[in-house]
């Protein structure tokens, strides 16, 4: 008997959801081709995304596009370059390659995430673990950089680039400017949607492990001193998300338990506020896409299994048929890591201003020079010692007079007398400081939500697909089907579907019977099909159909668009005040 997982998969090649890419030529690993559908319905997950989480915080969020491409500098900044990297080991009979951490896991039924090559190495022998394809005897484990290396123009080491493994760098590189475009206000979230690559060991899992895929992130810029984090407390106050703590992960305990986002914050369980705010609008986003509350948790990693940038993370997690749970997205807490490595990698400013309730009076010292002299001394040269002299701060010039010897200093080869020059001690009121923003990050894949949203949208009736799509993300969302294949009910049928598709994407059902027509479109997930029966012509309405409860409404031609649009929403249709055919679906 077929299992879910494999119902999913063959359903989804046959209707067009996704494909292995490069079939013909035998297929590659870790690379998955979208159909029609399944464009249609990534394309609708990213828009809820952005519903979610862009135009529901546009006052504090923006959207950028950057490059996949970028110079290995960037990646050397943010620590990729030495830390993105996965175990391999390779079978010494049919040299394939596997990463060592899966065949562990796989054989023995435990994670290993976060243990070194000589750990693994001791669990591949003491446990005999041979190569899964020929039960060979594996190497020795080594470390494999995940970043696909390309060169930016013709070949040279100066030209060395990667593709982009994730899209938080582009956002990190352009701080400065976004924070300049919001007037210069903490907090301030950069939002980005695009595709990465990351050269996986061996991806065995289709589309839930690709070595291209398209990720959904926010970079969220605050002062940690002080978060004005009010909008976790105004919507997030009643609303409960399941959390596995890394503390009870160690004692053996595999069961989440359910706490207040505001608790959670609260009581030092999630450290970042604005962290603990994105996990619950991420457990609202997925509960969206179909996901139950209970089917949900966030998992708190191990500091052994934390990226390099991060002081903590959680994982959201997806009980699913096959693995048992998948994450479909990382929540972490880079506090300041990415901003200080490009600023000590590129040397440019990315600081925030923070404005202090009282000033700070700082002391220090200031250098005057004597002009007079200076042109006395110089003559036609003293433009040239203005020049330097205005170059160097006052600190630096202060600190030069202070440990200049003997009566004259020298600058830039110049030397001058020691006398033209006054040290003065003020004070000063500092009415802002520079600061290095804190960073919290949600971050989605695309594609694994694709799946996610398969698996809890299919369903059987009587041995027949029904895919039970929450209705903004359903592929197409309106079908339109004639009672019988003849006029006048087929021309009607057809005119209103060339206008529906003025607004939605929307299929005219082909098939020998209505039922044959309504059992295409549970199948394809469509949530309402319209049909044209005997009494169209006469009184100029329609029946809905409802997916769901196969029930149906009587709305006039006219109303049609307005009844979609309402139950695309999220609106009951059947509290319109249309009349109710119960008997419709006897039609079938």
């Amino acid at each position: 008997m077929s299992s879910k997982y494999d119902k999913i998969i063959d359903y989804a090649v046959r209707k067009g959801f996704f494909w292995q890419s490069y079939e013909i030529y035998g297929g590659q690993a870790g690379f998955y081709d979208l159909g029609p559908l399944g464009v249609l319905l990534k394309n609708n997950i990213m828009e809820l995304w952005r519903e979610f989480f862009v135009k529901q915080h546009q006052e504090f969020v923006v959207e950028i596009e950057t490059p996949m491409i970028a110079p290995a500098i960037v990646f050397k900044a943010s620590g990729h370059e030495e830390n993105f990297t996965d175990y391999a080991v390779e079978c010494l009979q049919c040299h394939r390659i596997f990463r060592a951490d899966h065949l562990i896991e796989e054989r023995l039924g435990v994670s290993v995430e976060g243990l070194g090559v000589e750990q693994l190495e001791k669990l591949i022998k003491e446990n005999d673990i041979k190569c899964p394809v020929c039960g060979g005897a594996l190497g020795s484990v080594y470390r494999f950089l995940l970043l696909f290396q390309t060169y930016i123009g013709p070949y040279s080491p100066t030209n060395l680039a990667y593709l982009r493994p994730e899209a938080a760098q582009g956002m990190f590189i352009n701080f400065k400017r976004v924070y300049d475009l919001v007037k210069r206000r903490l907090p301030f979230g950069i939002a980005q949607i695009g595709k990465v690559a990351r050269n996986e060991i061996s991806p065995r899992q289709g589309l839930i492990r690709l070595r291209e895929f398209t990720i959904m992130e926010i970079e969220f810029f605050y002062d940690e001193s002080n978060p004005n984090c009010d909008v976790l407390y105004e919507n997030c106050s009643d609303e409960h998300i399941n959390i596995l703590r890394a503390e009870d992960r160690v004692k053996g305990v595999d069961k989440f338990t359910s706490i207040l986002t505001t608790e959670a914050v609260d009581e030092r369980i999630i450290l970042s506020p604005w962290l603990a705010y994105w996990m619950c609008i991420a457990k609202k986003f997925v509960k969206a896409l179909g996901v139950p509350d209970d089917k949900m948790y966030f998992e708190e990693k191990l500091p052994t299994e934390r990226a390099h940038y991060s002081k903590q993370t959680f994982d959201q997690m997806v009980i699913i048929e096959k693995w048992g749970k998948l994450e479909v997205s990382g929540h972490a807490y880079r506090h300041t890591y990415d901003l200080e490595r490009h600023m000590e990698f590129s040397k440019a400013d990315l600081y925030a201003i923070r404005q202090l309730k009282d000033p700070k009076v700082v002391r220090k010292s200031i250098v005057r020079y004597d002009k007079n002299a200076i042109i006395n001394l110089f003559g036609s040269k003293a433009p040239q010692v203005f020049k330097i002299l205005a170059s160097l701060s006052s600190d630096v010039l202060a600190k030069i007079v202070a440990e200049s010897q003997g009566d004259s200093i020298v600058i830039e080869g110049i030397s001058m007398p020691k006398a033209v020059f006054r040290v003065e001690d003020v004070e000063e009121k500092i009415w802002v400081e520079r600061i290095i923003p804190h960073v919290a990050e949600p971050s989605f894949g695309a594609e694994r939500l694709l799946y996610i949203t398969l698996e809890y949208a299919y369903s059987e009736d009587g041995g027949r697909a029904v895919l039970r799509f929450p209705k903004r993300v359903a592929p197409i969302k309106v079908g339109v089907a004639s009672l019988v294949n003849r006029d006048p009910l087929e021309g009607i049928a057809y005119r209103i579907y060339k206008e529906l598709k003025k607004h939605y994407y929307a299929m005219y059902l082909e098939g020998d019977s209505i039922g044959k027509k309504y059992a295409q479109a549970d199948e394809l997930g469509i949530p309402y099909v319209i049909t044209i029966d005997y009494e169209t012509p006469k009184k100029a309405d329609v029946t809905i159909r409802d997916r769901d409860t196969k029930r149906q409404i009587r709305v006039p031609i006219a109303d049609v668009i307005k009844v979609i649009d309402s139950g695309l929403k999220g609106i009951d249709i059947f509290s319109l005040g249309y009349p109710v055919i119960e008997y419709a679906e006897s039609k079938e």
